[in-house]
């Protein structure tokens, strides 16, 4: 008797936890993660567009007659392109990638390709890992794109050595999204431990860009490698946000109810100080960029604001109830928001600019008056 008794009093404590655990995801949605960090710069956000773009046309086949290419095209040279793999060349060792030399923006860029779906190498890359099974650096890693990122390194590294000491003037960039993020994340850090296997490299030439990254760093490493690793993510998107074990999703997919109901429990019960002194806890890496663009209970797109921090605390610890939380994942839409940012910046940056000239003639018509006033006779 007293056993049934009980039942009603746990059935009220779910259904409260839940109700929680719903509140919580809607108050998170439409950038309230960083609506206390600072806004992003018109310099330090420039490359993320062209990057999106290059990025892009690794899905092609002949990059001379592009079948997806964006408006405006990707606004690369073919005949710069060192080097392009496919499936074929990595051996299922990595998604595909290419090297290309820009010399407009005096950049050696390392780009590679998002998750591809029907690839059951991009999962295996995925799911191989299991947290706290791979130390990096005093820190902790994905096992799995740990391993891709030193494929592709040892793969590469005497290629690009000779093209960063060809070019001495020239960064060297890395690029990917979502899968693709992850491995060069890791190559970055990974070829900042190793600069003298690309000719002793300084550390301020080594960039990396990380457009809706997978979490696969442990705090510490994230902030560590804040200088050299730059994540970009799209307002709700998804990835950055998953903490669930990937495993575990794709077992749970039939029974999605369950899965849901096993996030809930966990989100509610779990504090958010021992989710930060957990060691093997992975989190999107370096620097984060945030774009917003939507607003809670609005409908439609809003013009689009970048904001940036290295945060401790509130790296999209959460995941968000939002019908667009997989769509922002996608490259095309990053590429499409980033730029519409970037255009806004430029445009405040020019309106700026004419103001301040403006003022500036006003000043100097007013100077000129006053002394032409003196300067006349009688």
């Amino acid at each position: 008797m007293s056993i049934l008794c009980g039942v009603p009093i746990l059935e009220c404590v779910y259904c409260l936890g839940c109700a929680r655990w719903l509140w919580k995801k809607c108050l998170y949605s439409a950038g309230h993660e960083s609506e206390n960090w600072g806004l992003a710069t018109a310099e330090e956000f420039a490359p993320v567009p062209r990057l999106c773009r290059l990025i892009l046309s690794v899905y092609e086949d002949d990059l001379r007659n592009p079948l997806w290419a964006p408006p405006g095209g990707y606004g690369i040279n073919p005949d710069w392109v060192v080097v392009k793999r496919t499936y074929k060349d990595t051996g299922g060792c990595a998604a595909p990638y290419m090297i290309y030399l820009d010399h407009d923006n005096a950049d050696v860029v390392l780009a590679i390709r998002g998750l591809n779906l029907a690839k059951e190498s991009d999962y295996a890359v995925l799911l191989d890992n299991k947290l706290g099974q791979t130390k990096f650096d005093g820190g902790y890693v994905h096992n799995g794109l740990l391993k891709a990122a030193k494929w592709v390194f040892d793969t590469e590294c005497e290629l690009l050595r000779d093209l960063v000491e060809m070019n001495p003037d020239y960064r060297l960039t890395f690029a990917g999204h979502s899968l693709g993020a992850g491995i060069v994340s890791l190559i970055v850090m990974y070829a900042v431990q190793n600069r003298d296997r690309l000719g002793n490299i300084e550390r301020k030439r080594i960039r990396c860009f990380a457009m809706a990254p997978a979490r696969c760093v442990s705090l510490n490493l994230a902030v560590r490698y804040a200088d050299v690793i730059n994540s970009i993510v799209l307002q709700d998107d998804f990835l950055p946000r998953t903490t669930t074990v990937l495993e575990d999703v794709f077992k749970s997919i039939f029974c999605l109810p369950c899965l849901l109901c096993l996030m809930c429990l966990k989100d509610t019960c779990t504090l958010e100080e021992k989710m930060l002194k957990d060691p093997t806890r992975l989190y999107a890496p370096g620097r984060l960029y945030h774009i917003v663009e939507r607003k809670p209970f609005r409908i439609g797109r809003f013009p689009p604001v970048v904001r940036t921090a290295v945060p401790v605390d509130g790296r999209f610890e959460h995941l968000v109830l939002s019908c667009n939380a997989t769509s922002d994942h996608a490259i095309i839409w990053l590429e499409r928001e980033s730029q519409r940012a970037l255009d806004i910046f430029r445009a405040c940056l020019s309106s700026f600019s004419m103001r301040k000239k403006m003022k500036e003639n006003l000043g100097l018509s007013c100077r000129w008056r006053v002394v032409s006033f003196f300067a006349t006779p009688g």
